[in-house]
């Protein structure tokens, strides 16, 4: 019994230190405007006046995030679950070629890929484009999803899909009316990593975008942080607000993804 204690007490302070930096940056945000060094403990005046500010100079950043991150979404998806369906069910020459050229792409460090892209973005005038960034960042969500859907739709019984193609489906029909409402959890599991991926990403907002026109929340932060450091409590508010839909998504989808990773283990 006193062991059980110790654990659950140890586990407390833990999660208390790993959750303290959050704790804080919602305190500094309901501050009102001023240094985040002599911010009290508890927030006992509230303001919201950083929250304000926060939409007024990042909202349209928000924006542009939301749009590039559903946009990555859906193109990476369009991309990696077809080709994960074929990798899964059919017996394609060199598929393990290309799955070992998958897992080195994703050991490839961003800079290298971003340096290429900028060079070539620069010719096909796809800098400071909401587009360009989509396409930069589907790099990293659709070889993540491939191998997570390339797992999960190799446990569906190849009779499932014999079946339907008894009844009379091709293999389109098959694929989009049996294989994808199977995949539900996968889809969604790959979905989710993919729009942190992009959500986060700083590296690619850094190097192909030059101008104000489109900026991610990310870089709109860095760049906020050397206007406003005399004025955390909107730095702050513009970082919670930042990490909403993150924490929306992980809340929301926590069990379809708990279900998507362990269901292509057990087969």
């Amino acid at each position: 019994m006193t062991r059980k204690w110790s654990n659950t007490v140890i586990g407390v302070l833990l999660l208390a230190v790993m959750l303290f930096p959050l704790y804080w940056m919602l305190n500094v945000s309901l501050q009102p405007s001023g240094s985040a060094v002599g911010t009290p403990w508890i927030p006992l005046q509230l303001s919201f006046d950083g929250y304000a500010t926060a939409v007024r100079e990042q909202g349209g950043h928000l924006l542009t995030s939301l749009v590039v991150g559903a946009g990555s979404v859906v193109f990476s998806l369009l991309v990696a679950t077809p080709a994960a369906y074929a990798l899964a069910h059919f017996r394609v020459r060199g598929a393990g070629i290309v799955l070992f050229g998958i897992l080195i792409s994703q050991m490839i460090p961003g800079i290298v890929v971003a340096n290429a892209l900028y060079s070539a973005y620069n010719d096909l005038g796809l800098l400071n484009s909401i587009p360009g960034l989509i396409l930069a960042d589907s790099t990293h969500g659709i070889p993540f999803a491939i191998l997570i859907m390339r797992a999960f739709l190799g446990a569906i019984p190849s009779e499932v899909t014999e079946a339907a193609r008894v009844d009379g489906a091709g293999q389109i029909r098959t694929f989009v009316a049996i294989v994808l409402p199977m995949s539900r959890n996968a889809l969604i599991t790959a979905a989710l990593f993919t729009f942190l991926f992009t959500w986060s990403d700083f590296l690619f907002a850094l190097t192909l975008t030059t101008t104000e026109d489109v900026r991610p929340v990310t870089l709109g932060i860095y760049q906020y942080i050397g206007a406003y450091v005399s004025d955390w409590s909107s730095v702050m508010a513009t970082a919670v607000l930042a990490s909403l839909p993150a924490v929306v998504l992980l809340v929301v989808a926590q069990r379809y993804v708990a279900a998507g990773v362990s269901s292509g283990a057990v087969k």
